[in-house]
């Protein structure tokens, strides 16, 4: 395992077409199903796609995978397709509304897990085309902590926790920011706290979350945002249209709004910085590994 993931940081390495643009991954999580992750993955890249951002939506929640639903739309092809077949990445990339580019989810993610060198090379030359292809790139994993799911965060650039003000949901928030500081301290969380009945509710939310994190694990867990209890968000479900395109003026869409200006605020100068290791798709798969 650990020869594997030295060759293929040195692939990265001698690839001369990882320059220019950064791609900034970004996993999506919750502690638990229900509280609209996949939901706010949508209506957020959906959200940035209004600020000029090309986005790419991975399914990762695996068996439970609800994307194209949301969207109304019938995938043809998975992430499995672009490894039992020669499909390239742009065969397996399906649109929705707006022309919104995802890969649907489906069986094939936890294989990734178990390929052999020639099999993750191959993934790698078809990832590694969306490097600088997309500004961000968002990976709707399944709720809770599994082994895949978990690897899949670790790998990303940075996580975006989605709650709600539920006791339960808040208790299963913490034990995700628990599992992911236990492996990686320096990873950044951001929390979503979901269907909000006021300004007052979300904060008191986002507070005692971060306040249990700073107390038990010395972690400083920063608030995205809220979005707004809104029955139109299940209108829209219902419909299978994203709520900012269906209710565009509506509470819950004017809350994805603002958290997409306080997410674009904070990563101003992402592609002027430096980090320690490789990000976006060129460092996906070597941190796989590492996490595995």
């Amino acid at each position: 395992m650990h020869d594997q993931a030295e060759k293929l940081r040195a692939r990265f390495q001698q690839n001369p077409l990882l320059g220019g643009k950064r791609t900034r991954l970004v996993a999506v999580t919750s502690g638990k199903g229900g509280v609209g992750k996949s939901n706010f993955s949508l209506n957020f890249a959906l959200g940035l796609m209004e600020k000029g951002q090309k986005v790419v939506i991975f399914d990762m929640d695996i068996g439970l995978a609800n994307m194209d639903v949301l969207m109304g739309v019938s995938p043809k092809r998975h992430l499995l397709n672009l490894l039992e077949t020669n499909n390239s990445i742009w065969d397996i990339i399906e649109k929705g509304p707006n022309d919104l580019e995802f890969i649907a989810g489906g069986s094939g993610f936890t294989q990734i897990l178990d390929l052999d060198d020639a099999q993750l090379f191959h993934l790698y030359d078809e990832l590694q085309a969306l490097q600088g292809y997309a500004d961000t790139i968002i990976f709707d994993t399944g709720a809770g902590i599994s082994k895949e799911s978990l690897t899949f965060i670790l790998s990303c650039d940075e996580v975006l926790l989605v709650t709600t003000p539920e006791p339960t949901a808040i208790t299963d928030a913490y034990a995700v920011i628990k599992m992911i500081h236990s492996r990686n301290p320096h990873m950044p969380i951001q929390l979503v706290i979901n269907r909000v009945s006021s300004p007052k509710e979300g904060k008191q939310t986002a507070d005692k979350l971060s306040m249990v994190a700073k107390r038990f694990l010395g972690l400083e867990v920063s608030t995205l945002g809220f979005v707004s209890d809104d029955t139109n968000v299940s209108n829209a479900v219902k419909r299978q249209r994203p709520f900012l395109l269906a209710y565009p003026q509506t509470r819950a869409s004017i809350g994805i709004r603002s958290l997409v200006d306080a997410y674009i605020g904070k990563h101003s100068a992402f592609d002027h910085g430096s980090t320690p290791e490789p990000t976006g798709m060129r460092g996906l798969l070597a941190k796989m590994k590492k996490w595995l």
